[in-house]
This record gives C-alpha cells, sequence and structure tokens, in this order.
C-alpha cells in the first residue's frame, strides 16, 4: 500500500491531505483494511477529524470495503459516510484508492443532515466556517435532467439551513453515470440553476465553483451523484478564475463551472483546480485519437492553471487521473512516471467520447 501525507499547520490549526493506494498483491479485504488501518493511524496520532473522504472500488468489492472501513474505524466513524464511487477494475484491482481531507486543533466538525441522513460537516475556524458535503444524489428523481435538478436542490437546501446559498460554493464534483448519453441535458439543467440562482448573469463577473463533471456513478440508485466544498463564512471570499491557463471559460462552450477557485481553509489557501483535459482556447479537443500527446497537453494545461493561482507543482495535495481505458492508463503511468503528485488513476469515461485523459487537482499554499 502506498500512503501520500501532506500536512499544513497554521497557528495550531492543521489540515491532512491523505491518499491511499493499494498494491495487487492481497485481496480486496485484506487492502481494505490495510488502506482503513493506515488512515486511522493517521487520523489518530495526529488527533485529526475527517472533513470529507471518497472511496473508489468496483461494484462487485464495495460491500466488502463498506464492511472493512466499518471495522477498522470504529467509533472514527461520525455517522457521515464517504462517497462511495464505482469504477471498473484497473491497475491496482477492484480498489483504486481512498482520498481524505482531515482537520486538527479545532472543535470536532459539526455534523449535517438531510431528510434524516448524515451528509457533510462543518468546521469553524477563528471566524471562518468551512462545509463539506458527501454522496448528494437526484435519487427519487424521474428522468436523468430531473434527478440533476433534485441534486442540485438538495444542496441547496443544506446550504440555506447554514444561512447561505450556491455563492458560497468553492466547488463541485459531478459523479456522472454514462456521462457522454446525456452531459448535454446535464448541462442544460446546472447552467439554468445557476442562471436562476444570479451565479450567472451578463456584464457581471460569474461566481460558478470550480468542479469536476466525470463518467463515474455514485453506489445508490441515482444518474448523479454529488460532493461539495463551501465557505459559510466570510462570505464572497472565493476567488475565481473563470478562464486561465491555457483555455477559456468552459462557460463559452457550455458547461458552467470555473477553471480554478481559491479560498482560505484551516492552516492555508486552497486551490481546487476543476476537472481539466485536452481541450484548446475555443473549446476543441486537440489531439483527437493521440493519447500520449492528450496525456501531455492536460498536465500542461493543470500546471498552467496552478501558475496562474500563484500555486507551485509541489503544492498539489490530492490529484485525480481519469483514464478512458485500461491502455490509457498504463499508458498515463509511463509518460507521466516522474510526477510525485499524490494521485491514483481510474478507468472511466470523460465528458467527450474523443477525450481520452482527464485531471482534476487541488493545491495548498503555506501561510
Amino acid at each position: 500500500m502506498q500512503l501520500y501525507t501532506c500536512p499544513f499547520e497554521d497557528k495550531g490549526v492543521s489540515e491532512v491531505y491523505l491518499t491511499a493506494c493499494p498494491t495487487l498483491e492481497k485481496s480486496v479485504e485484506e487492502q481494505a483494511k490495510e488502506i482503513f488501518s493506515a488512515l486511522k493511524n493517521e487520523l489518530e496520532s495526529k488527533q485529526l477529524s475527517i472533513l470529507q473522504e471518497r472511496v473508489f472500488v468496483t461494484q462487485e468489492a464495495v460491500d466488502v470495503v463498506r464492511v472493512a472501513r466499518a471495522s477498522v474505524y470504529g467509533s472514527l466513524d461520525d455517522g457521515v459516510e464517504p462517497t462511495w464511487l464505482i469504477i471498473p477494475e484497473g491497475k491496482t484491482g477492484q480498489i483504486s484508492g481512498v482520498q481524505v481531507h482531515a482537520v486538527g486543533g479545532l472543535e470536532s466538525p459539526r455534523i449535517l443532515s438531510l431528510d434524516g441522513k448524515a451528509c457533510g460537516r462543518i468546521v469553524s475556524y477563528g471566524e471562518r466556517k468551512l462545509m463539506a458535503l458527501s454522496g448528494l444524489s437526484g435519487s427519487g428523481g424521474g428522468s436523468d435532467s430531473e434527478q440533476a435538478k433534485i441534486m442540485l436542490e438538495r444542496a441547496e437546501a443544506i446550504l440555506k439551513q447554514e444561512g447561505t446559498d450556491f455563492y458560497a460554493v468553492a466547488r463541485t464534483w459531478m459523479w456522472l453515470r454514462d456521462i457522454l448519453s446525456w452531459y448535454d441535458e446535464f448541462n442544460a439543467v446546472r447552467n439554468d440553476f445557476f442562471i436562476e440562482r444570479g451565479l450567472i448573469q451578463k456584464a457581471v463577473e460569474s461566481k460558478m465553483p470550480a468542479s469536476t463533471g466525470i463518467g463515474i456513478g455514485g453506489d445508490n440508485d441515482s444518474i448523479c451523484t454529488m460532493d461539495i466544498v463551501a465557505v459559510i463564512e466570510p462570505k464572497s471570499s472565493i476567488e475565481y478564475l473563470d478562464a486561465g491557463g491555457n483555455q477559456l471559460s468552459a462557460f463559452e462552450y457550455g458547461s458552467a463551472f470555473s477553471r480554478a477557485c481559491s479560498v482560505e481553509t484551516p492552516a492555508g489557501t486552497t486551490v481546487y483546480v476543476s476537472g481539466t483535459a485536452s481541450i484548446d482556447h475555443s473549446g476543441e479537443t486537440t489531439n483527437v485519437g493521440k493519447a500520449k500527446e492528450q496525456i501531455e497537453d492536460t498536465v500542461e494545461n493543470v500546471l498552467a492553471v496552478f501558475k496562474q493561482m500563484n500555486c507551485k507543482e509541489d503544492d498539489i495535495v490530492h490529484s485525480f487521473m481519469y483514464c478512458k481505458t485500461r491502455e490509457i492508463e498504463d499508458l498515463y503511468l509511463d509518460v507521466c512516471s516522474k510526477l510525485k503528485w499524490p494521485q491514483f488513476t481510474a478507468i472511466t469515461d470523460v465528458c467527450r467520447d474523443n477525450l481520452l485523459f482527464e485531471i482534476e487537482a487541488t493545491g495548498v499554499v503555506r501561510r
């Protein structure tokens, strides 16, 4: 097992980003217990609380991994489920990895619930408050579009419970099963929702969160699942990069998200870089059919955004590499073997059939 640990501290408050990846020589149950034992050890030894957690696993293994997590974590489990994301088997077998964002030196996060189910946490630090929501879905809706709208409305309902709205959202992750069959419909729903809420207005700077929209389903009956990070206090403190790096605004070609956003989190300035692929200034896919070139362009595009946000490559704390096929995954691991980012890969469709590869990443600049 490989465990990346990225710790930050400021005035006695700490943040730690953890990325755990399995090795192949063990069974799924053994892999899971090893991963969660290592995470538990880090969390308990540093007196950290989980703020947000994601587990990438195959459908065949999810129940085994869920039981292993519960048995290892014990009282560490505060009732908020991680976001369970269903992927095909890849290089490391049936578990791709686990990502955790944890905090310490503060009061324990306050648990948030919707319709009686725990679904997120709020952490307070000084006069600031940060919210993380996990695994919100459109479950119970009808059509794909209706489920997407329900998912967004559920997030909005939790934000309203805390006296805020979507203007507070810095980062979303949109996990979209069968993405290629309905991505245009999803974009139409999100665009309308953001326009109605005033996040997108003519002749006014947009307030769109950074985002990932990728072809991964949650472990639920909905076609869409969402995670969120929001800044509850202070209001209007998010810095947006609508167009930047090597790319113009994604809204120019129909997708309502910023290239990146940055916020002051407990122990540093966190930069969220949206899902990024091999797309040019006009919004067209580059290097069609050329996987190596798409991978190289994508890495370059991500680094260009980080540079514009005054965040160095060494500041990257979480990254995820989405590969269309097992062959693309192998090629990425060969082409970019020198990248030292905390990362793992998964096999999944990207938002266009001719896009073979995508990266999302998070960086933290120390104060």
